[in-house]
């Protein structure tokens, strides 16, 4: 691996968060107007669209992309993330970017605290240490028994915990699947679970919403675009923290377009959250 490689592998990541940013701000928009489940179902839609295209144009063609070794847990990735976009979005209308972003950033400390239970990975004591801390920034985050405790901070918590059970699904099927295939089952799955759901929440949309829905079908699209450039070109374990800037540009785009407030309490527990997963990954590439 070049220097030049991991420097662009970087660059591309940093590109992709704010793309990522992009499309929680819109998805906050158009979820607070209209049924979550039916804007994440015609996000889907594109989605879908984008990774048939991309299987068609591989080696082996759509053919290839469908043969998989998991038949039943390809799909079911698929509907988990799905499932997982609504709860955060949720997340996004109820708590804000901000806060929502805060606890959703403790998924990789729950990637290292399930690795074991899932995938029978070995976790040191250090690792486990930085869990704890890391959950410890998520107390300061919620402040349970200092204010009125919101039950919406948990729909932002489950998203967390989805996401890392996704993550770690994603580990043991790459292990006798493509990227590609698991690609693919991600957007088709995805597209389909959320068909069924979300047609009976279909609801009429302004043409300037319908403007702000397209651009959010592009976003999607364009931000793992990136996301497969950036693992083409640089190490995961070089790129990976570089991917909590999302956090950032998510918590500026909720303060500027939205009026959020950053509180002290969570600037800090972000902080501490960030820090333990920076070190669990550390720890993850020094032990591989």
């Amino acid at each position: 691996m070049t220097e030049q490689n991991t420097r662009l592998g970087i660059i591309l990541m940093l590109i992709a968060t704010v793309v990522f940013a992009v499309q929680d701000m819109l998805s906050r928009h158009l979820a607070g107007n209209y049924n979550v489940i039916m804007v994440v179902m015609v996000r889907y839609w594109f989605f879908a669209a984008f990774v048939i295209v991309v299987a068609g144009r591989k080696a082996g063609g759509l053919r290839a992309a469908v043969k998989t070794a998991h038949p039943v847990l390809q799909p079911f990735r698929g509907v988990l993330l799905a499932v997982e976009i609504c709860v955060l979005v949720v997340g996004f209308v109820m708590l804000g970017l901000v806060e929502a972003h805060a606890i959703f950033a403790c998924y990789p400390l729950l990637v290292a605290a399930l690795s074991g239970p899932v995938l029978g990975e070995s976790v040191g004591w250090r690792r486990w240490a930085a869990i704890g801390v890391g959950f410890i920034g998520v107390l300061i985050i919620l402040q349970p028994g200092f204010r009125v405790f919101s039950p919406w901070a948990l729909v932002s918590l489950t998203a967390a915990f989805m996401f890392a059970l996704y993550a770690l699904l994603t580990r043991y099927v790459g292990l006798r699947d493509s990227a590609a295939v698991s690609f693919f089952w991600t957007g088709t799955a995805g597209a389909v679970a959320m068909t069924l759901a979300g047609i009976w929440f279909w609801e009429p949309m302004s043409s300037p919403d319908w403007g702000w829905m397209a651009l959010l079908c592009v976003t999607g699209a364009l931000g793992h675009y990136l996301l497969i450039r950036v693992f083409e070109v640089a190490e995961a374990s070089a790129v990976q923290p570089f991917a909590y800037f999302q956090l950032v540009f998510g918590a500026m785009g909720g303060m500027i377009v939205f009026g959020e407030t950053l509180r002290p309490n969570v600037a800090l527990g972000a902080a501490v959250v960030i820090g333990a997963g920076l070190f669990t990954l550390w720890r993850q590439r020094v032990k591989g």
